[in-house]
């Protein structure tokens, strides 16, 4: 259990430590309370959050996002298309490793973290605002389950909505003329692009075989995507 006990600073006035265990069994103190009251409370803090199974030490909280971001990343990276991370990789580059790189976990708080999202709301687009506070958030998240966080103090900040997007559809005339207005070699193109609907990579990832001329059908078994100034075809 938790204790209680007086001391005397060196400028001889009276504050309170609490000596208490962690989980592990290792001995440790926290002091410089100035009433019994405020150091009975939290020793009764210390002892619910064991129970409960939520024990984060003090020292945990002085490690930075910086410190955790890079790795995060790394394990995106198994399991995510190259464009895809590449977005992220960008936002944290960008947005995220500037403002937070050097902050401690534990002097993160819920009201900086909408400060900063309505800070980016300001210059950026409302998907790019979303997708640097997710990046935090997650970071965040593996730091709560490896009990370096009690809680996530970027959950919950109210985001922007995503816009409505519009659609526009050229009509079959317009397609027609635009087709024929194309240089020679991309007019098929430009009409496979607007009649079957495909998207450009997938279309830029066609090969012969994909298409069956005598049934009129063209199967779709890859996605070309550019990455940085390289590119790949995804299945």
């Amino acid at each position: 259990m938790a204790t209680v006990s007086k001391y005397r600073n060196s400028r001889g006035a009276t504050l309170y430590r609490v000596r208490f265990r962690t989980p592990t069994g290792q001995q440790t103190d926290r002091r410089g309370f100035k009433t019994s009251r405020e150091a009975k409370a939290f020793a009764a803090q210390v002892e619910t959050s064991k129970l409960r199974n939520k024990f984060v030490s003090a020292s945990a909280g002085r490690v930075t996002i910086g410190e955790l971001g890079p790795a995060w990343l790394a394990r995106q990276c198994g399991h995510m298309k190259p464009s895809g991370f590449r977005t992220l990789d960008s936002i944290w580059r960008g947005h995220v490793e500037p403002r937070w790189g050097s902050v401690p976990l534990g002097d993160i708080l819920h009201t900086d973290v909408a400060g900063w999202t309505a800070e980016l709301v300001t210059h950026y687009s409302a998907t790019l605002v979303r997708t640097a506070h997710s990046v935090l958030a997650r970071i965040l998240d593996d730091a709560v389950r490896d009990r370096l966080l009690a809680s996530n103090p970027a959950r919950g900040v109210k985001l922007p909505g995503r816009p409505a997007r519009r659609n526009v559809y050229l009509t079959p005339e317009q397609l027609q003329h635009l087709a024929d207005d194309a240089p020679v070699a991309y007019r098929s193109l430009v009409l496979l692009l607007g009649v079957g609907g495909l998207r450009w990579g997938e279309a830029a990832a066609l090969r012969v075989c994909d298409v069956d001329f005598l049934r009129r059908r063209v199967q779709l078994h890859r996605n070309a995507v550019c990455v940085a100034r390289g590119s790949s075809s995804a299945p």
